[in-house]
C-alpha cells in the first residue's frame, strides 16, 4: 500500500510522520523529530532580529527522512508540508540548492539562500509599521510578516534584496527545491500570514505594493491549500521521483486538522506560544479590514473555510523565562539547581497550593493587538508568595489571558460544548490543566496531539 509522507518544518524542530492506510483510516506508522538548532544572530537587525540558519534546518529535515524505515519510504506516493508562518527566507532562483548522494540516496543542500528571518522577529517597530502603506487586508500587518521584513530590508539594506530574486517561507522553500518550481507558489494561508494579501479575491495588494516601490517579483505564486505544487524531481532519500508534493501549508492550519473533527470543538493549544481557535461557520467571510485592536484573527483554512484564533505570543515560553529566571536567582546566591529539577519542583509546589489572590498578567512577550502593554503583578499579600503560590497564579494568568481574548461567552455563541487540549506545555503541566478547567466551562478532552506533521499528510 502506498504512504503519505508528512512534514513539518517548526520553529525549534522539524517533524516527519508517515500515514498508511489502515481500516480505521489513516494511521501513523513511523515518525521522527530532530532539534534544529537553527537559531543565529542577525548583522543587521541585531538583538531585535530573530533568525534561523536555513542549512541547519535542512539538516535536521535530511536526519528526520533517514532515520525512516526505507522500505516504506519507497512506498511514499504524496508528501504534504507544512511550517511556521509568517517568516520569509530568500534565494536565487537557479541556484537555490544542490542535489548530492547521501547514505539513503540523493537530498538536497542548501545553496545561495538567505537566513530565515522567523515569525519572531522584532526588527519593525510600531513606529515603522506606521509609516508602512495600509494593506487592503483582513490581518493587521506585524512585524515578523514577510512583507512587512521585506520593507524593513527595502529601507535599512536594499542591497541585501539584490541578491535574491525569489522569496517564500521555509516550507514554501523546500517544496520549491523539491520539484524545481521556477517560481515559488504559496498556499493562501501562507500568504496571508505575510501582509498585504486580500483572502477574499486571493490576491497580492499589487498596486498599493508598486506604488511604493516593494520587489512585487520577489513575492509567490498563490493557490489553494490542498492542491499539488509539483512533483519530485529526484528520488529523495529512497522516496521514488515523481511523488506528488501538496502546495506547503501553515502549521498552525496542519494542528488543528490533525484532531478537529467536529465544528463544535475548540482547540486550545499551550506550546511555546498558546492558541484558542474555534471554526466558523461555512460561507463566513472576515470583515474587509482589520480591527487592530481585535485578539482575533481570521485565518484561511481549507475549502474555502476559517478559523477564528485568539494567537497569544505567550505560552510555555512564559513559563520557561520564570524557570529562568528562578536559576539565574539561584546561581546569583551560590547554588545550583538544574532547570529540569525546578519545573518539577514549581510544579509540585503548585498543585499544594490549590488557590492564589496573587494575580499575574503574563505578557511579557506583548500580544500583536498590543504590544506595548506587558507583564504584571498585582494583588501581592504576604500569605501568597510561596513558590506555590506564584507559580498557581502563574498558570492561571496564562489561561486568563487567552481567556481574554477569546472569551466564554463567544465560544458559546459560535456553538462550543467542548474543549480539545493539546500542546507541549499543557500536557507536562498538571497545574495548566487544573487552570483550564476551572476558567471555561466546557469539557475538556487532552491527549489530542496536535501535530502539524500529521495533518500535513492528513490533507493529502
Amino acid at each position: 500500500p502506498a504512504c503519505v509522507l508528512g512534514i513539518d518544518l517548526g520553529t525549534t524542530s522539524v517533524k516527519a510522520a508517515l500515514l498508511i492506510g489502515a481500516e480505521q483510516g489513516q494511521v501513523v506508522a513511523e515518525s521522527c523529530s530532530r532539534e534544529t538548532q537553527a537559531h543565529t544572530s542577525s548583522l543587521e537587525a541585531g538583538p531585535q532580529g530573530m533568525e534561523q540558519n536555513v542549512r541547519r534546518i535542512v539538516r535536521a529535515l535530511n536526519e528526520c527522512l533517514a532515520a525512516l524505515p526505507q522500505q516504506q519510504l519507497q512506498r511514499v506516493s504524496h508528501i504534504g508540508i507544512s511550517g511556521q508562518m509568517h517568516g520569509i527566507v530568500f534565494w536565487k532562483r537557479d541556484k537555490g540548492c544542490k542535489w548530492t548522494e547521501c547514505g539513503t540516496g540523493p537530498a538536497f543542500q542548501p545553496e545561495e539562500v538567505s537566513h530565515l528571518i522567523t515569525w519572531q522577529d522584532g526588527r519593525c517597530s510600531p513606529t515603522f509599521l506606521s509609516s508602512l502603506p495600509l494593506p487592503q487586508s483582513h490581518i493587521s500587518l506585524a512585524t515578523g510578516f514577510g512583507c512587512a521584513t521585506v520593507y524593513w530590508y527595502l529601507k535599512k539594506s536594499p542591497d541585501f534584496l539584490k541578491s535574491y530574486d525569489a522569496a517564500g517561507t521555509i516550507h514554501d522553500y523546500v517544496v520549491a527545491m523539491l520539484c524545481n518550481l521556477k517560481k515559488p507558489l504559496m498556499s493562501i494561508q501562507n500568504a496571508a500570514s505575510w501582509g498585504y494579501f486580500n483572502s477574499r479575491n486571493k490576491s497580492w495588494n499589487t498596486d498599493i505594493l508598486k506604488k511604493s516601490g516593494f520587489p512585487v517579483h520577489l513575492l509567490p505564486e498563490v493557490g489553494d491549500p490542498g492542491s499539488i505544487a509539483g512533483r519530485t524531481i529526484c528520488a529523495w532519500h529512497g522516496i521514488p521521483k515523481g511523488a506528488k508534493v501538496g502546495i506547503a501549508l501553515g502549521d498552525f492550519q496542519c494542528s488543528v486538522y490533525s484532531c478537529l473533527t467536529e465544528r463544535t470543538d475548540a482547540v486550545l493549544n499551550i506550546s511555546t506560544s498558546a492558541q484558542l481557535t474555534v471554526s466558523m461557520s461555512p460561507g463566513f467571510q472576515p470583515p474587509e479590514t482589520p480591527d487592530p485592536s481585535s485578539a482575533v484573527t481570521y485565518f484561511p483554512y481549507f475549502n474555502g473555510d476559517y478559523l477564528a484564533v485568539a494567537a497569544s505570543l505567550n505560552g510555555g515560553n512564559v513559563l520557561a523565562t520564570f524557570v529562568d529566571m528562578v536559576a539565574r536567582w539561584t546561581e546569583e546566591l551560590g547554588l545550583q539547581v538544574q532547570e529540569s529539577a525546578i519545573y518539577t519542583k514549581i510544579i509540585k509546589a503548585a498543585l499544594a497550593q490549590n488557590d492564589s489572590k496573587l494575580s499575574v498578567h503574563p505578557t511579557i512577550f506583548g500580544e500583536r493587538h498590543i504590544p506595548e502593554q506587558l507583564a504584571s503583578v498585582t494583588n501581592i499579600a504576604v500569605s501568597d508568595l510561596s513558590l506555590g503560590h506564584v507559580t498557581r497564579a502563574l498558570c492561571r494568568g496564562i489561561v486568563e489571558n487567552l481567556c481574554s481574548m477569546l472569551s466564554v461567552q463567544r465560544l458559546m455563541e459560535t456553538g462550543v460544548r467542548r474543549i480539545l487540549g493539546s500542546g507541549s506545555a499543557l500536557a507536562r503541566n498538571e497545574v495548566l490543566r487544573q487552570e483550564v478547567e476551572r476558567i471555561f466551562p466546557f469539557p475538556v478532552v487532552y491527549g489530542k496531539d496536535v501535530d502539524a506533521a500529521v495533518g500535513a499528510a492528513m490533507v493529502m
